[in-house]
């Protein structure tokens, strides 16, 4: 079969780990890897499964903290050829590969035609996992997870036909598409994603506050939170990095506090407008540095690849919070008072206030979310980081996770409503039911989707 890497054989460990964005590499080893064509060479892959009694992972952008994709034994089938993207103007979907690139692909193809789309914050995560476990993307707070913009789903089923789900053909799918992550029975081999008009105008507004005023920016900002226009999307990020807006004269303290505020909008005046509500908070006058102004979806994209670099080492964990600043506050800045590489970083991420979501397997959000980043170079230091951000994020007052910022091999929550959960499973039973596809990595599967 072409594009089949047999372990021990020539090409197979490129194909292993070679796209595997974290360096902490894992220590698994499928018996073969597919770097499949097409949809086609999708279906024999798992028809080829099925013969060899394999399981099968499947890897789209390979950008999996954990790197779910590669387990022990069975064929991991990588989607990096699957990355076409096609738009029809008469409806306003396009369609698109799982590998294509959210930031470096999807994001310049639909600016061009006026069109765009949630897509995710790291511009070179593909929009495969990105989809299936929800999509935390631009314009979020406005237009919702980009899971509930996907009106419908290829996939290559454990039998290795290839249907297409949507809300009135193999709906049980099309639910469990929007949410389940690498609990999905299936392999989708292409995403028809509604787009929406390109807002005309997108500014930025960063403050940049000291760590010893963290306590005051959180109440204020859970204060404020609900507040807000859903357009505009607050984020407060614990970083080292040095190219942080100062103002002339201040010397960085190491560790800042950006109050990163962006904003798509009709109008310069109307996002001035918006902006403004940060302008007379409690800590105005005790800022370290500020600048707004116009910015666009590329220089934000930019903005992530360097607080996310290439080439290094991460330890991920992340949890949703209801708790008030009062409570919030002290474990989250002993935990931003640690940080201690250059790379590493922290994010609250304001999300308030709570919707209805639309009927589909993902279900558990909150006011707050949080994710930190422990990111680094010497493999000596896996288990000190690992062991620091699951003890340090689990000792907040968490009540789930977000599928795209966790590792199940170390630290496990809610992930899915308790009733999604059972959905979810019963659709696995029906589409799967000798457990083709691999699955939740987990040290626990009993443990799954319990929190506490």
């Amino acid at each position: 079969m072409d594009g089949l890497f047999l372990r021990d054989r020539p090409g197979y460990e490129q194909a292993r780990v070679g796209r595997v964005f974290n360096r902490r590499r894992p220590d698994r080893y499928p018996d073969a890897v597919l770097v499949a064509a097409d949809a086609e060479a999708v279906a024999d892959g798992v028809r080829l499964a099925a013969e060899r009694g394999w399981q099968v992972a499947v890897r789209a952008g390979g950008h999996s903290w954990a790197a779910w994709s590669v387990r022990d034994g069975g064929l991991l089938i990588d989607l990096q050829d699957l990355h076409d993207i096609a738009y029809d103007e008469s409806t306003a979907i396009v369609v698109a590969g799982p590998s294509v690139r959210g930031g470096l692909e999807l994001a310049p193809f639909l600016a061009s035609r006026g069109r765009a789309f949630p897509g995710g914050h790291c511009p070179g995560v593909g929009i495969g996992g990105f989809l299936l476990q929800g999509g935390q993307g631009w314009n979020s707070r406005s237009v919702g997870w980009a899971c509930e913009s996907v009106a419908a789903v290829d996939v290559v089923t454990a039998s290795g036909e290839l249907v297409r789900a949507d809300a009135n053909q193999n709906s049980d799918l099309y639910w469990a598409a929007r949410g389940a992550g690498p609990g999905f029975p299936g392999i989708v081999t292409a995403f028809h994603l509604r787009t929406y008009p390109a807002y005309p105008v997108m500014w930025h507004d960063t403050w940049v506050f000291g760590l010893e005023d963290g306590e005051t920016l959180l109440a204020w900002m859970h204060e404020l939170l609900p507040k807000l226009d859903r357009r505009v999307e607050p984020v407060i990020a614990a970083t080292r990095l040095p190219r942080v807006p100062l103002d002339p004269g201040v010397a960085h303290p190491g560790t800042v506090l950006l109050l990163h505020t962006t904003v798509m909008t009709s109008s310069p005046a109307e996002a001035a407008e918006l902006l403004a509500a940060f302008d007379d908070g409690p800590l105005a006058g005790r800022k370290l540095g500020h600048v707004r102004g116009e910015t666009t979806i590329a220089e934000e994209n930019q903005a992530q690849e360097e607080q996310n670099p290439e080439g290094y080492r991460f330890a991920v964990d992340c949890t949703w919070t209801d708790a008030p600043a009062s409570v919030l506050a002290g474990p989250l800045l002993r935990l931003w008072r640690e940080l201690d590489t250059r790379q590493a970083f922290s994010i609250w991420y304001g999300w308030a206030p709570n919707r209805p979501l639309p009927d589909m397997a993902f279900s558990v959000e909150g006011n707050v979310y949080i994710a930190t980043y422990a990111i680094y170079e010497d493999p000596v230091d896996d288990e000190k980081y690992r062991s620091w951000v699951h003890s340090r994020t689990a000792a907040l007052p968490g009540t789930g996770v977000y599928l795209g910022d966790t590792d199940f091999t170390r630290r496990q929550d809610r992930f899915l409503s308790d009733a999604n959960f059972a959905r979810l499973q019963e659709i696995q039973a029906r589409w799967d039911p000798n457990g083709r596809f691999a699955s939740y990595l987990t040290a626990d599967v009993a443990g799954l989707n319990r929190h506490g």
